[in-house]
Formats: C-alpha cells, structure tokens, sequence
C-alpha cells in the first residue's frame, strides 16, 4: 500500500512527471512472479481508474491469474529487469468486450517499460513489445511514451508494405513499425478467432508458453518452443515488465524469470 499511495501521490503531485525508475534487477536464478495466489509484486493501472480495480479486470481465480480485458491497462512488477528469461504460460479465456468484441483477441507483454505508468495511450509504458494477438503473437511493437524507442531486425517486405522478421534479410531499424513474426498470415485480419497457415499457437482455450530472452540489446521472441522473432540494437534494455488488458479475456498460470545461460542462447539461437 505504501508503494501504491507513493505512485499516487506522484501523480497526483506531477501528472506530467513521473518518479524515478527503479534500478533494474539482473536475475541469478529462475524465480515465480506471479506466485498463484495474490497479485504480490505486481500493481495496476487502468484507463480510468488508475491504481485501483472496481471492475476486478486482474482477480486470481483457482491459482490463475485473470485478466478479463474489460478495461485497458496493464499489470505491472514493481522491479525493473535486465538480461533475463521470461516464461508466460497463457490462454485465451471466451469474454471479449468493447471496442473489440468482434476483433481478434489482443494483449501483449510490455518489455523495457521506462517512464509515467501513462506513457502511452495514458495507461501503458514506454516499451517495447512482444504481442499476443490471434495470428500475430511474437510481434514487435513500440509503445512510443515521452520518446519513440526502436529496435532492428533481418527482414523480408511483403507486398502489403509490412516487415517480417527473415534472417538474413535487410536489416531496418524502425521506431514505428511493427516487426511482424516470420510467418504472420499476409492476408491477417482483425477478426475474432483468426488463424494463419503457419500459426505456432493453440486454439481457444488451450495453453500456450511465450518465452523471451532480454539480453543486452536483443530481445529473442518465442512461442510454444519455437523463435518466431529476433531484434537488435534495441534503444532499450532495461525496465518493469507489464501484461496489458486490451479488450479479450485471457488467463495465466506461469509468469517466471531467471537468467540468460549459455544452454539456453544455444536452445533459441536465431
């Protein structure tokens, strides 16, 4: 609570400002975030109710964490991190709401996030993402905040004028485009329930395992045990690391972090 009053009055104090980020922790061994019964070491931040939950949007239900989408905004750690292994183990629940009832079902994992809680869109960080999205999971996004950031990749163009990570390919260096995964559908649209040929994730309802590597200033995308996406030269490599609610419900039972070992960069090497 008196982490939560501080970040208050933080924003009440300064809305434009923001209190200092925390130092960011290096992990030397795996380690639960989310521990399956309480959202210990976790706050969040909403579009219209910022540090407090009427709605119950982030509630653990049988040891899981449920994010019901029906509010935007994130959960976020109250550390910051650099150089690590995140494993987020999800799926989609069936509740969808406003403006995306219809959509694709959409959340993401905020990597790096730096800055005001309300950075982007007044309820994201500055960040860099990997998304989680029907036929677009293992996306690279930037959430642009007080500044843009940008990170590089080996692409391919497709006629649709988007970029798709393609080892071997041009390397670009974007801070507004989205870095597409190997083998996102070309003809993907925003509906619910979309599915691409080569998609790596599992139906409605069935669990899925995001694992990403942050090292140094890569950041290695993968899904279900497979690299989907690889970027460099990130312009950031440290910060909280925040689960948006983005109008689909989805469930949780794995968030866990622990250093970068040589087993593991051999394991998910591009």
């Amino acid at each position: 609570m008196r982490f939560l009053a501080a970040l208050a009055l933080c924003a009440t104090l300064a809305p434009s400002a923001f209190c200092a980020d925390p130092a960011p922790i290096t992990p030397t061994r795996k380690s639960k975030l989310f521990n399956g019964r309480d959202l210990t070491g976790f706050y969040t931040y909403l579009e219209k109710n910022k540090y407090n939950d009427p709605l119950q949007v982030f509630t653990v239900q049988d040891r899981l964490l449920r994010i019901s989408g029906q509010e935007f905004g994130g959960i976020s750690t109250k550390d910051a991190y650099r150089d690590y292994h995140l494993l987020v183990e999800w799926k989609w629940g069936g509740n969808t709401y406003p403006p995306r009832v219809d959509k694709a079902r959409d959340s993401g994992i905020l990597l790096h996030g730096i800055g005001p809680d309300e950075g982007s869109r007044g309820f994201w960080y500055q960040s860099i993402e990997y998304q989680i999205i029907e036929g677009g999971t293992g996306d690279f996004l930037m959430v642009n905040g007080a500044e843009r950031p940008f990170l590089a990749a080996e692409v391919r163009e497709e006629p649709n004028g988007q970029i798709y990570w393609h080892k071997g390919g041009k390397l670009v260096r974007t801070d507004r485009k989205r870095i597409n995964w190997y083998g996102r559908d070309p003809e993907w649209k925003d509906v619910i329930n979309f599915r691409g040929r080569q998609d790596p994730d599992k139906p409605v309802g069935d669990w899925n395992v995001s694992e990403i590597l942050c090292d140094g200033d890569t950041i290695t995308a993968i899904l279900n045990g497979k690299v989907v996406n690889y970027g460099t030269q990130s312009s950031q490599s440290a910060g909280k690391i925040q689960i948006q609610s983005e109008g689909a419900e989805i469930r949780i039972r794995r968030v866990e972090i622990g250093p970068i070992t040589k087993k593991l960069r051999n394991r998910y090497r591009p």
